[in-house]
């Protein structure tokens, strides 16, 4: 179920979005008013603690922040909050490119869903490396009796049906990790969904992605990446840097606590060191019984620039990796908390060669909505809400469909997705929470 308990407004589509990060763990609530953008009901932020790169390195601390973050949003929209859909990254999500085909029994019939759902089904029977799982499979393109680059093949009439996937995968293990912090915190999870195809979806036009576009993710402890073309994701990417490493950095590069190194970047730190002057001076406060000391913004902007030189030349070897570098006319679209950084644009621009814009998630947002969430660092939250209420209609319109068909379709539907229909992989955490009695 989708739906949140709450007795005074209507609950049948609001949907709830967990982004569990490195650096915060933010909830935001929202729903598709009638013009078919997001209203933002409420929201919750609190520090991470017990995240690392991405991954849970600690049940306890985990569960904590997660209850913090839900409580507060709880509170902001009165809204119950049971069900979230959770956003899933980390070093050690990676993508394949994979070909799947079936042959139909019947050509005189028109391609349905079910046949769509066969095809895309068996994707998750491909053998895998040990302690590891398809979290996810996405169909780019499909074809009919060698007829490439349909995207919507229901109704078409065809012999062979195949497709090119996008398949993501991830370690069983810190998956696992994730569900049953989230479990254990009280709540369902409806939905894993992979960040940065979250990211995208609060950050980016329509025409973006069909021109061609990096989304670039910058997170406290990993960098996300997505890429588009022709409407279709192309490749996906996670980066084991982020804005933490840099926090890092300042903290030894400048020998102060990593309390004012966060302060120093967030306030004053700068991706360009050529922006910066040698006279322009900040004060860090002494330990006890010491004076306070002063750091230079030029000095400062340095050990910036030179971290996140590294982090782009990566980005950038993800970017022609995919194989897309030339196709990109939209360029590369930064979002995220670090995207906040001082001049990171202009260094993105003058590293890549392409053009580069900060992404903020107002692009399917309504007009009215809590200032605080128009910020980077809620793209992925305020995209686990779009991409939710979007799964949510498609299942809703598959409800319907079935119970708008004939007896006949009726009963191959159902028996389709009895036979054919894999155990997907939150339904094997569900049932592996269940069987072992993890509490």
């Amino acid at each position: 179920m989708y739906v949140q308990k709450n007795k005074e407004m209507e609950t049948s589509e609001i949907i709830v979005g967990l982004d569990i990060g490195t650096t915060k763990i933010a909830a935001i609530v929202g729903r598709r008013n009638e013009h078919g953008k997001i209203e933002i009901l409420g929201y919750g932020k609190t520090q991470s603690i017990g995240v690392r790169r991405g991954v849970v390195s600690n049940i306890e601390n985990t569960v904590q922040s997660i209850k913090t973050a839900i409580e507060e949003a709880n509170q902001r929209s009165g809204v119950d909050i049971e069900y979230v859909n959770v956003g899933i990254a980390g070093q050690h999500i990676k993508s394949i490119q994979h070909h799947g085909s079936i042959i139909r029994e019947n050509n005189d019939i028109e391609i349905s869903q079910d046949d769509i759902d066969i095809l895309n089904n068996n994707m998750y029977n491909l053998n895998m490396s040990p302690g590891e799982e398809i979290i996810d499979v996405i169909p780019q393109e499909y074809i009919i009796d060698a007829e490439q680059g349909i995207k919507q093949p229901i109704g078409m009439l065809g012999n062979s049906l195949e497709a090119n996937f996008h398949i993501i995968i991830g370690q069983t293990a810190a998956a696992k990790n994730i569900y049953k912090c989230v479990r254990k915190a009280g709540l369902e999870v409806v939905d894993l969904i992979l960040e940065p195809i979250a990211s995208a979806e609060a950050v980016l036009g329509e025409e973006e992605k069909e021109a061609g576009v990096v989304l670039v993710g910058i997170g406290g402890g990993t960098t996300d990446i997505a890429i588009f073309q022709d409407g279709i994701i192309r490749h996906t990417a996670v980066i084991p840097f982020g804005g933490d490493i840099i926090t890092e950095d300042i903290k030894e590069g400048c020998t102060i606590i990593i309390k004012h190194a966060e302060e120093l970047k967030v306030k004053f730190g700068s991706a360009l060191a050529s922006e910066n002057k040698e006279e322009e001076i900040v004060a860090i406060p002494g330990l006890r019984g010491r004076p306070p000391k002063e750091i230079t913004l030029k000095n400062l902007a340095n050990i910036i620039q030179a971290r996140m030189e590294e982090i782009i030349e990566h980005i950038y070897y993800e970017i022609k990796n995919s194989g897309y570098e030339k196709k990109l006319i939209a360029g590369i679209v930064l979002t995220g908390g670090g995207a906040q950084l001082k001049h990171i644009a202009q260094l993105t621009e003058f590293m890549t060669g392409m053009d580069t814009r900060i992404g903020y998630p107002n692009e399917h947002l309504a007009s009215e909505v809590p200032e605080e969430t128009i910020s980077p660092m809620y793209s992925t939250g305020i995209g686990l809400v779009i991409e939710g209420t979007a799964r949510y209609l498609k299942e809703k319109e598959k409800e319907i469909s079935v119970k708008t068909g004939t007896k006949k379709t009726k009963i191959k539907t159902k028996r389709v997705k009895k036979e054919q229909k894999p155990i997907s992989f939150l339904k094997r955490m569900q049932d592996w929470f269940e069987k072992d009695g993890v509490d």
